[in-house]
């Protein structure tokens, strides 16, 4: 069945790897994100997928632009049949330095902004009896890391938020579920992670390496085709090389 898929964050990092699994599947995507240079190259770089391909700027946290962008891509005859929630932004800092101000900035982007793209897509996909909505979180979202505290919170309300929004929306035929990365070969996370602290998490890590983004895509490509995956929602999928399920890796003696 051919898809419509919204992905925001989609000309870059796991966004991108999203939106190239998607084209490769012959789904027609469209690409949302604040920056129009980001997607002006990535319109340029994939133009050997025509009109499959669909570029648009977007702000998450302004909630005119999300509902004028939806409906007005609904208005042109694009019935959006998944969505991906992938636009994020994030900061490795101590609590005691995080301004209110900058943890709001992250709560409006990572999950108010989720939440609005999520209700204009849903308010098209409801009547239409059908619609499934990936929204990226985090492993962030699930353990308690240092410097994480404006970013691991807003993942954690994704993924309650999905929690409650598969429950909502399953009478209507829309599935909701999420997925949660570890550490990724990202621009977000190469700001996130300085040299010292990137040997820290591949000790950590039991495959001890970070993924690539296409390593990402086939979980969320799975929850997205609804023949693949039509009896599932309310999950999240941590895809995280083992994080969240190993116990202790290297034993030492205390001292």
């Amino acid at each position: 069945m051919s898809e419509t898929v919204l992905v925001t964050g989609g000309p870059s990092g796991i966004g991108r790897a999203i939106s190239e699994r998607c084209l490769a599947r012959g789904w027609t995507v469209i690409a949302a994100d604040v920056s129009e240079q980001v997607l002006a190259e990535f319109q340029s770089e994939m133009s050997g997928f025509g009109d499959r391909l669909i570029c648009r700027q977007l702000d998450v946290s302004d909630e005119a632009a999300v509902n004028a962008l939806v409906d007005g891509l609904e208005a042109e005859g694009h019935e959006i049949t998944g969505l991906v929630n992938s636009a994020g932004i994030g900061t490795d800092i101590p609590a005691t330095e995080t301004s209110v101000e900058l943890f709001r900035k992250v709560l409006d982007v990572n999950l108010i902004g989720s939440f609005m793209v999520a209700r204009a897509v849903a308010r098209h996909m409801i009547p239409r009896g059908r619609g499934s909505i990936v929204n990226i979180s985090s492993i962030s979202g699930m353990t308690g890391n240092k410097g994480r505290v404006a970013y691991g919170s807003s993942k954690a309300g994704v993924l309650q938020m999905t929690r409650v929004l598969s429950t909502e929306w399953a009478p209507h035929g829309l599935r909701v579920n999420a997925v949660s990365p570890g550490p990724v070969e990202t621009p977000l996370v190469e700001r996130m992670h300085e040299t010292s602290s990137r040997k820290l998490w591949t000790d950590r890590l039991p495959m001890h390496r970070y993924a690539s983004p296409s390593e990402l895509s086939g979980g969320v490509v799975f929850l997205l085709d609804g023949d693949m995956s039509s009896f599932v929602t309310g999950q999240n999928i941590a895809i995280d090389g083992g994080f969240t399920t190993s116990g202790i890796l290297n034993p030492q003696p205390a001292e």
